[in-house]
């Protein structure tokens, strides 16, 4: 299936998010003194990584 220009830019605009969103969420998760806050946050990084991993396979 051939993906359109508008339907890879979106594509890669969702990558570019989820991407900020592991990095915030690891960053945060290194910050933390709170060693639940800490696992709650490492979750929710590997969570948007799932998301960047699916996304990305997609279009591979």
């Amino acid at each position: 299936m051939e993906l359109s220009e508008k339907e890879l830019s979106v594509i890669q605009d969702l990558l570019n998010e989820e991407e900020l969103l592991v990095k915030k969420f690891q960053m945060l998760a290194e910050h933390s003194k709170d060693e639940n806050v800490k696992q709650q946050m490492l979750g929710i990084a590997e969570k948007h990584q799932g998301h960047f991993n699916a996304i990305y396979s997609y279009v591979k």
